[in-house]
């Protein structure tokens, strides 16, 4: 559905600056209490980083579990600081039940109180582990794909830029929706979306800037390619990759220019823009179109790279 200008006007009011930690968490956990709640199979478990149990959650796309079901290992959004497992309960059961995938939801630890890269550390010990068989499941390296949205894309890009460079696990697919993977959200931006998309379309160019500066323990992560993998000089040897961007979103372009340099870099790479979007529509029901046709572009993804 198209933006009117009445619901031009609407965003706009809702459209403001500032992070308060707290009432943003507070706002975020109203979700996890939704009368809508789709019950789906899940099984709780949880992954060691050093001394910290990281919870996941699994959600199985039917009641038996099956072998050989391929695997999303899903990093939830949020701007590192806010949401949850239990949040993204609704998402990662439709996840499983539309693309018949398992579905393995990761609690890393948010910042500010956990700044990076605690978080992206969390997601990299997860990956370790399901990725090299240390894990309640029996998953096939292959058949795992990467995959978050927003804050939780740049997590799943970062997880893979450090996969290569390690050397311990590959990642064969990652699925990065409207993620977040630049360090600048300033008036003088050379992306043309946090300008024209930065401050009438709920997430902002001043809530990204806050969120960057509650995600870095110092200046100089902001430069980390594991912080903002557009850091990056080399984008060789990376997953097939496929991205969605929101076109009334800050982040649309940042994401467009990620998927570029992957594929100029050689690597196989999708990227479709939802048209009308805004940032965090994956979050609504699955009768809204711009879900649906996420959903399709995902399943068409993965009949191609599977």
């Amino acid at each position: 559905m198209a933006i009117n200008k009445s619901m031009r006007r609407v965003l706009k009011a809702l459209s403001f600056d500032g992070i308060e930690v707290e009432a943003s968490r507070h706002l975020a956990n109203l979700k996890a209490i939704d009368p809508m709640k789709i019950f789906h199979k899940t099984i709780d478990y949880k992954i060691y980083n050093g001394n910290h149990q990281i919870p996941v959650r699994i959600f199985l796309p039917g009641e038996k579990m099956e072998d050989d079901l391929p695997v999303f290992l899903f990093f939830h959004g949020g701007g590192w600081v806010t949401e949850s497992i239990d949040n993204y309960e609704r998402i990662c059961a439709r996840l499983a039940s539309a693309t018949e995938h398992i579905v393995v939801s990761v609690e890393y630890r948010l910042a500010p109180e956990h700044p990076f890269p605690t978080g992206f550390m969390d997601c990299y010990a997860v990956a370790k582990a399901i990725y090299t068989n240390r894990f309640i499941l029996n998953v096939n390296p292959q058949r795992i794909t990467l995959i978050g949205d927003s804050a939780g894309g740049n997590l799943a890009a970062a997880v893979s830029l450090k996969a290569r460079d390690d050397g311990i696990f590959k990642p064969q697919r990652q699925i990065l929706i409207y993620p977040a993977v630049n360090n600048d959200y300033n008036e003088t931006s050379r992306f043309q979306s946090v300008k024209d998309c930065g401050s009438d379309y709920l997430l902002t160019a001043g809530k990204m800037r806050d969120y960057i500066d509650f995600y870095a323990a110092r200046e100089e992560d902001k430069k980390n390619k594991y912080f903002a993998p557009l850091m990056e000089t080399d984008y060789r040897n990376q997953p097939d990759t496929l991205i969605l961007t929101a076109e009334f979103d800050p982040l649309r372009d940042e994401g467009e220019e990620y998927g570029k340099r992957l594929k100029e870099a050689g690597n196989y790479v999708e990227v479709h823009r939802i048209k009308d979007a805004l940032h965090g529509y994956f979050a609504l029901g699955i009768r809204y179109f711009h879900v649906q046709e996420s959903f399709e572009l995902i399943n068409q993804f993965l009949s191609r790279r599977e």
